[in-house]
């Protein structure tokens, strides 16, 4: 076969075959096909775009391109989810430890930020001694041990979307919904998962804005993955204001402790939590089905199990063993904490929520080059959100800064975010729109 045969064959809107993707998927990975080859496919499948068998095929041959993990000595459902990211999107923190104590298995490999979205690795990483990046023996350990691990991408899991995203960063053919689909779905089957749940989000602080294109990305999320052998379904979820009530890195990790404590719970936050559990458990058989699934869910919060689990997870990659007790001496802080007040009284009407995350950026929680060594003490907390009454003595939020200027800098940034207005103009936007299965 012929790399630019391939290319011209989808150029011209023609579908390819298993084996034509396969080869394709093998020369990206060994270095055989060249960028030049790589970026024209990625510009084909951009127009023309893939059916579901070949975004299957795709899909599996990137999985193929690298080790693909083995939990077949642990008795439990290996489970995970994903999320297309959003600001205060703290979710996985509360989720894998609830998820352990309901009997699941969960090695979870999360990501840096990207953009103006938090990442679930810069969060744990401002949990000191905690081991983000641990030796695969440790990684299988603490799962079997303690029920949950999360952690970043470890060992050579599908090397070929690499590569593959790389030249798309560079190409304008990261917007693909077929390439997005097989870039995610590749890594979380390398993984070796047997249930997946998708929390693909849409609205101002989503990268898919656009409700129509968020779920049209959910629809082919769910029919690769079960496709592809991996049971899965997606929940569409609002981006429309931040999930949790905090934005930066310890800031989150706090307000996950809070909510593992039951100290304090930001209600759509938990929403969202309960009902992605809900449906793992139901697709890992531990549940009679998802409504089930959510009930043993806020059990594990309630009766403390979930908090507890956490606890062994971090102390068991290295982390302080009494965290829980004590994570507002572990975590940083920014030496700088002022509240950002609107200029007139009213009710939040409108949130421009990627806004919000490119503060947290600004102020150093995220990065604007990959190099980037990223600051865990600085964000925003006290979030308010959609409906919530704002005025002299309620601000919009709090900044944690590390300067006066980075302050006042971040909380402009903030105020231009928000809409105040009359409490008869608040939009109302569910938590979770829609359940979409295969």
């Amino acid at each position: 076969m012929l790399p630019q045969e391939i290319v011209r064959r989808k150029r011209d809107g023609e579908t390819l075959g298993p084996e034509e993707i396969a080869f394709f998927v093998k020369g990206l990975a060994d270095g055989t096909i060249t960028e030049g080859q790589v970026a024209a496919f990625a510009m084909a499948v951009f127009f023309k775009g893939l059916t579901i068998e070949e975004r299957v095929a795709l899909t599996l041959g990137m999985r193929d391109s690298g080790d693909v993990l083995d939990w077949s000595d642990i008795d439990a459902p290996v489970l995970d989810k994903h999320s297309t990211g959003g600001v205060g999107d703290n979710v996985s923190l509360m989720l894998a430890p609830a998820l352990a104590a309901c009997g699941a298995a969960v090695p979870m490999i999360s990501g840096r930020g990207l953009g103006h979205t938090g990442g679930t690795l810069d969060k744990f990483d401002s949990i000191p001694g905690y081991q983000t990046q641990p030796d695969n023996a440790l990684f299988r350990k603490v799962v079997k041990e303690v029920g949950c691990a999360v952690i970043g991408q470890t060992g050579n899991l599908a090397p070929a979307d690499k590569r593959f995203y790389a030249i798309r960063d560079v190409t304008a053919t990261v917007e693909s919904i077929d390439l997005i689909t097989a870039s995610i779905l590749s890594k979380k089957l390398a993984a070796g998962l047997q249930g997946l749940v998708l929390d693909v989000k849409w609205g101002t602080g989503a990268f898919m804005a656009d409700l129509d294109d968020a779920r049209a990305l959910a629809q082919s999320l769910v029919k690769v993955a079960n496709g592809a052998g991996l049971k899965t379904t997606a929940l569409l979820t609002d981006m429309n204001e931040p999930l949790a009530s905090a934005a930066g890195n310890a800031v989150e990790v706090q307000n996950a402790v809070d909510f593992l404590k039951g100290t304090a719970v930001d209600n759509r936050l938990f929403d969202i939590t309960i009902a992605q559990g809900g449906e793992l458990l139901a697709t890992g058989g531990l549940a009679a089905d998802a409504a089930e699934g959510t009930d043993k869910m806020r059990k594990a919060f309630e009766s403390g199990e979930a908090a507890e689990v956490f606890a062994r997870m971090v102390s068991a990659l290295g982390g302080p063993v009494d965290f829980m007790d004590k994570s507002e001496l572990y975590l940083a802080k920014a030496p700088v904490q002022a509240p950002v007040y609107a200029e007139e009284a009213g009710s939040v009407t409108g949130i421009d929520t990627r806004a919000v995350g490119l503060a947290v950026v600004a102020l150093g929680g995220g990065r604007t080059a990959a190099h980037q060594v990223v600051d865990p003490a600085v964000g925003l907390t006290n979030l308010a959100g959609l409906g919530n009454s704002v005025d002299a003595d309620c601000p919009l939020a709090i900044v944690h800064a590390h300067s006066q200027a980075d302050a006042e800098r971040a909380a402009n940034m903030v105020r231009a975010a928000y809409r105040v207005g009359d409490a008869a103009h608040v939009p109302d936007h569910a938590a979770i729109v829609e359940r979409i299965t295969a």
